[in-house]
């Protein structure tokens, strides 16, 4: 029911219009009324009406002050001018306002009905066109994300200018003009069973920290299965500092309500300039990859590294080497999700973690080396790939005499193993990818049709399938979707006289509008000139 509010000095007036039309026989519900706009302003700002129906001549505040500030509040309320006043003036102040209609005194119920009837109307093509506009930015949120995604990585790898960087991200609505900057990485997994990476509790987490972020304008991008990095903005750098430690202090206290879930995080240091972004996220990163050497939650500043408090100070004694400083389970998960990009962070910090007085042994780098060898090689053979693809420790012998000859091996041979499981695993996914192309195709006509409807077929999270997709096809899961449903819907166009409600609902949309609405925006024409323009072409 759309909401009517009346505003009118003379009580007889007010009393007539307000009783001789049943409001709630012709679908309005008669929601207040006022004797001047002074008393009407807070109670339309409450009850926010889609038509107000004012007089323009009233004490206290007139119909077209009443009417200004209204419009500047709710610019979808309609507005009804009343006035026993002819003069152009009003009428011409009125319509630059905004005002829907302007009527003279008096004025019948019927002919008053009439106008709200116009109006109501009018306004209800105007929600269906905003419902239409939501639906498909909701649905083509994926597609929004891959931009943010590219623009994130635009930022911290320094291929754009600070002007194309700034073009980019104003098309994605997000304001990048700050004096402070900094980088923190986050990701989030739960403890007891591999699915479990995503499962119920992971979405609510999410829902928490995306309600604080939104309500608090932080910047974030998601990245598939590496977490999500954020961009903090503030006007000094004890301002950003505190911003982003209120937000690590809430998503500590969200998450310390879910026991199985572990997090980790990665501080960058704060910059200020767009263009030193990429310090900040190498920053991040370093301190990000120390995620594979610690078991525990936790959140690490790279500033706290780089003054050592996370480096074995001790001199070098077998003995004073912690069993957990060479636990090649660290290697093992690396070598399971870790990227190729990270490969050097996660050995230099592998390194630091053991201490440069420990690297000095050249026993013990020797040992360090044949562990991740050996590790390499049991991890590559359990994936059904022979260990001749990465080079032998012996061969790899004289590199092994300085530390840095000795990180050069292990960085090249993990790196190596990394390469190796992400053919392997695309060789995986592209099967999935033709999967959910041919699920498509036998259901592409039902309406309910979803990444997440996909993601639960293949047995994947819905992130995690979207990113195999984009990868496998080269666009995203609802882009596919939408471009093989407008084909079929132009085949039919072309090859039968079905009308475009019908072919609508053949090609899965039970909205014709919403259908019409998407073909011109994908298409650059409606159904109808589509239709006849082939028509014409074989003419």
């Amino acid at each position: 029911m759309l909401k009517v509010f009346l505003v009118e000095d003379e009580f007889v007036m007010r009393e007539g219009i307000k009783n001789n039309v049943d409001w709630a026989l012709h679908g309005y519900d008669f929601c207040g009324e006022a004797s001047d706009g002074e008393l009407a302003l807070p109670m339309i700002q409450k009850n926010k009406p889609d038509i107000v129906i004012t007089d323009i001549r009233m004490p206290f505040m007139d119909g077209l002050t009443l009417s200004k500030l209204v419009k500047k509040e709710l610019p979808d309320t309609e507005i009804i001018i009343l006035t026993g006043y002819e003069e152009f003036d009003y009428a011409k102040e009125a319509i630059s306002i905004g005002v829907s209609s302007y009527l003279l005194k008096p004025i019948n119920g019927e002919a008053l009905l009439e106008e709200i009837n116009q109006i109501s109307e009018r306004i209800k093509e105007k929600n269906k066109e905003k419902e239409i506009r939501e639906k498909y930015r909701r649905e083509m949120e994926e597609n929004i994300q891959k931009e943010r995604k590219a623009l994130f990585d635009d930022l911290v790898t320094g291929r754009k200018s600070v002007a194309e960087l700034l073009e980019l991200a104003n098309k994605l609505y997000i304001d990048l003009s700050s004096m402070w900057y900094n980088v923190v990485l986050i990701k989030t997994r739960a403890l007891n069973h591999a699915h479990d990476e995503y499962s119920n509790r992971l979405i609510e987490i999410e829902q928490k920290l995306k309600k604080y972020e939104e309500e608090n304008h932080l910047l974030t991008f998601d990245r598939n299965l590496e977490g999500k990095a954020l961009i903090f903005q503030a006007d000094s750098k004890e301002e950003l500092i505190q911003i982003q430690n209120e937000y690590l202090y809430t998503m500590k206290e969200i998450l310390g309500e879910y026991r199985h879930i572990r997090y980790f995080g990665g501080i960058g240091m704060p910059v200020n300039r767009l263009t030193q972004l990429p310090d900040s996220f190498e920053q991040a990163s370093h301190a990000f990859a120390h995620r594979y050497l610690v078991s525990d939650s936790r959140v690490i500043d790279y500033a706290d590294i780089e003054q050592g408090l996370d480096i074995n100070q001790e001199g070098f004694d077998l003995k004073n080497i912690s069993p957990k400083q060479v636990d090649r389970s660290r290697i093992q998960e690396f070598l399971k999700v870790g990227d190729l990009e990270e490969t050097v962070y996660f050995v230099e910090e592998f390194f630091n973690e053991v201490g440069s007085r420990a690297m000095a042994s050249n026993i013990f780098r020797q040992y360090i080396a044949m562990d991740t060898y050996f590790c390499v090689g049991e991890f590559l053979e359990n994936l059904k790939i022979e260990r001749d693809e990465i080079k032998p420790i012996h061969i790899a012998s004289k590199a092994l005499q300085t530390p840095e000859g000795t990180k050069e091996y292990m960085i090249e041979i993990l790196q190596k193993a990394v390469e190796l499981r992400e053919k392997n695993a695309s060789d995986r996914y592209s099967d999935i990818a033709e999967e959910v192309m041919r699920y498509i195709e036998a259901h592409y006509e039902d309406e309910e049709l979803s990444l997440n409807i996909l993601a639960a077929h293949v047995n994947f999270s819905p992130n995690h399938l979207s990113m195999i997709f984009s990868q496998q096809t080269g666009q995203t899961f609802i882009k596919y979707l939408t471009d093989f449903r407008m084909n079929k819907a132009k085949e039919l166009l072309r090859c039968t006289g079905k009308r475009s409600s019908e072919i609508s609902l053949e090609v899965g949309y039970k909205d014709p509008h919403y259908f019409s609405y998407l073909f011109k925006k994908t298409q650059g024409m409606t159904p109808t000139q589509y239709r006849g323009k082939k028509a014409g072409e074989k003419g």
